[in-house]
C-alpha cells in the first residue's frame, strides 16, 4: 500500500495502532457507494476507460454482496475499510482495480464516507425520535385530564395534568429533531475530489459526484474538505442534548416508580429484579438511559479534545474521530428505543397522582390570583394574605378548600364564598387557559398542533 518508499514493513505494534478496520468497517456501504460515484465520474470525464469503469463497478457490487452476507473479514495489514475494498477488488478483477484510486486520496475518501455515515445516522435518529414523539402524544391525549403535581425544586408547586407534563417532552424532542436537521443541512457538502489536501490536476466533475451521493454541492476548499470534522461534532452536540432530555424523563420515571411516589408501574419488559430481594422491581432500563447520557456527553468531549489543536490538513489523530461517533449513535438509538417502549407501556396511577397534587397546598397561587381578580388586591398583598391562609391550614392539618369561610374572612374580610370555586386541584388546572398552559382544553389543542406538525391525522 505504501509503495516503494519503505524498505521494511511496519512492526506488529505499528500495525495494531495504525489499523482502523476494527471500527471503520462500519463504513463499508458508504465506501462502496462513494467509490461507485467516483469511478462513474472518472469514466464520464474520460480519465478512465469505460471497460475498466464497468469492471470496477461490477467488482464493487460483488464486494457489497459479500459484505452484506458475511461481514468484513479484518486484516490489520490492510489498515482500513478503503484498502480492504481495494484489495478485494484487485483479487476479483485484477489490474483495473488500480485505476479506482485515480484522483482520490484516502483523506477525501474517509471524509466522504464518514459524512455519508453521519447523514444516515441522523436519518435513523430522526425516525426514532418521531416514533418517540408519537408515543408521548398518545399517552398525553389519554391523560389530558389526569391531575398530577407540578414540581419546582422537587417540591409540590401547582397542579398540572400528566398530559401537559408529557407534552413538555414532545416540545423538547421537537427541538432535538430540529438540531439534527440543522446539522444534516450544514454537513451536506461533498469532500470527494479534494484528494489529499490540494485538489488534483485531473479534470474532475465534483458537482457530478456530489449529486450522485445526494450532497447539495462540493466543498469549496480542499484543505477544509479533508480537515473538517465539524459535522461529526454537530452530530455529537445534537446527540448529547437529546440524551440529556431522555435522561430527564428517565429520572422522572425512576422517581415516579418508587414506592413513596407510586405514580407509575413500569412493565416487566423494562425492569429487572434483585438477586437477594424477591420483591424488587428495579427501573434498570431508565437508569441505563440516564447513565448513557453521561457516556454520550463524554463522546462529544473526546472528539472536541482530539480536534482542538490539529493543524491543517489531515493528521492521524483524526482516525480517532469515528469511535466516539459510533458509540454515541449506538447508545442514543438504544436510549430512544427504551424510552419509547417505557412511555408506550407504562401503567400510570391517576389516584396517586391526584392525591399528591392535592398535598402541599398546591392551589395557594389560585387563592392569590382570586384575590387579585375578584377583590382587586395587589398581587404582593394577595401573596401575603395567601401565606397566612396556608399557615392556618397547616396548623389545622387540612387542605385550603377545607378552611372555614369565617376563618378565611378573619384573615381578610374581602374573601367570600366564591373563593371555593377555585381552590380544588381540578379547578386549578382547568383555569390555566393561557397559551401553553395546563388546562385540559389547552393540552388537547397543543396535541392537535403537534400532530398536524408531524403530518398525522387528528
Amino acid at each position: 500500500m505504501w509503495g516503494g518508499r519503505f524498505a521494511e514493513g511496519p512492526s506488529a505494534v505499528m500495525r495494531e495502532i495504525n489499523a482502523s478496520i476494527p471500527f471503520d468497517k462500519r463504513l463499508w456501504r458508504q465506501d462502496i457507494a462513494a467509490s461507485k460515484a467516483h469511478v462513474a465520474m472518472l469514466g464520464a470525464q474520460k480519465i478512465v476507460g469505460m471497460d475498466d469503469v464497468h469492471a470496477i463497478r461490477d467488482g464493487l457490487d460483488r464486494i457489497a454482496a459479500e459484505y452484506e452476507a458475511n461481514g468484513v473479514a479484518e486484516d490489520l495489514a490492510l489498515e482500513d475499510i478503503h484498502m480492504h475494498v481495494e484489495s478485494r477488488l484487485k483479487e476479483l478483477i485484477g489490474p483495473p482495480a488500480g485505476r479506482l484510486h485515480t484522483a482520490r486520496s484516502r483523506n477525501d475518501q474517509v471524509a466522504t464516507d464518514f459524512r455519508l455515515w453521519v447523514r444516515d445516522a441522523i436519518d435513523a435518529v430522526d425516525a426514532g425520535l418521531l416514533a418517540f414523539q408519537r408515543a408521548l402524544l398518545a399517552r398525553a391525549e389519554e391523560h389530558a385530564d389526569t391531575v398530577m403535581p407540578g414540581f419546582t425544586h422537587l417540591q409540590v408547586a401547582q397542579p398540572v395534568t400528566l398530559g401537559h407534563h408529557l407534552m413538555a417532552y414532545v416540545e423538547m424532542i421537537r427541538r432535538d429533531r430540529s438540531r439534527f436537521a440543522d446539522a444534516r443541512a450544514r454537513m451536506n457538502e461533498s469532500p470527494l475530489g479534494a484528494a489529499a489536501l490540494a485538489g488534483t490536476s485531473f479534470p474532475l466533475d465534483r458537482q457530478a459526484t456530489a449529486a450522485a451521493l445526494g450532497f447539495d454541492r462540493p466543498m469549496a476548499n480542499s484543505l477544509d474538505a479533508v480537515s473538517d470534522r465539524d459535522f461529526a461534532l454537530d452530530y455529537l452536540m445534537a446527540a448529547a442534548g437529546c440524551a440529556l432530555h431522555l435522561s430527564r424523563l428517565a429520572e422522572e420515571f425512576i422517581i415516579w416508580a418508587s414506592q413513596p411516589f407510586g405514580f407509575v408501574a413500569l412493565p416487566d419488559a423494562y425492569s429487572t429484579g434483585s438477586s437477594i430481594m424477591p420483591q424488587k422491581r428495579n427501573p434498570d432500563a431508565a437508569e441505563l438511559v440516564r447513565g448513557h447520557s453521561g457516556r454520550i456527553t463524554g463522546c462529544l468531549t473526546s472528539l472536541m479534545m482530539t480536534m482542538k489543536g490539529l493543524p491543517l490538513a489531515y493528521s492521524k489523530d483524526m482516525q480517532d474521530d469515528k469511535p466516539p461517533v459510533f458509540e454515541a449513535h449506538d447508545l442514543l438509538a438504544l436510549s430512544i428505543a427504551a424510552m419509547t417502549g417505557m412511555v408506550e407501556t407504562a401503567a400510570f396511577r391517576p389516584d396517586r397522582m391526584r392525591a399528591a397534587a392535592a398535598a402541599g397546598f398546591s392551589t395557594a397561587t389560585d387563592l392569590a390570583d382570586w384575590l387579585v381578580r375578584a377583590a382587586n388586591v395587589p398581587f404582593r398583598e394577595a401573596h401575603e394574605i395567601t401565606g397566612k391562609a396556608v399557615r392556618a391550614a397547616e396548623e389545622k392539618g387540612c387542605f385550603l378548600w377545607e378552611l372555614d369561610l369565617a376563618l378565611l374572612q378573619a384573615i381578610d374580610p374581602r374573601i367570600d364564598a366564591s373563593v371555593f370555586d377555585v381552590l380544588s386541584v381540578e379547578a386549578s388546572v382547568g383555569s390555566r387557559t393561557s397559551f401553553g398552559g395546563t388546562a385540559p382544553s389547552g393540552v388537547r389543542a397543543r396535541i392537535a398542533d403537534a400532530r398536524a406538525a408531524l403530518g398525522d391525522s387528528a
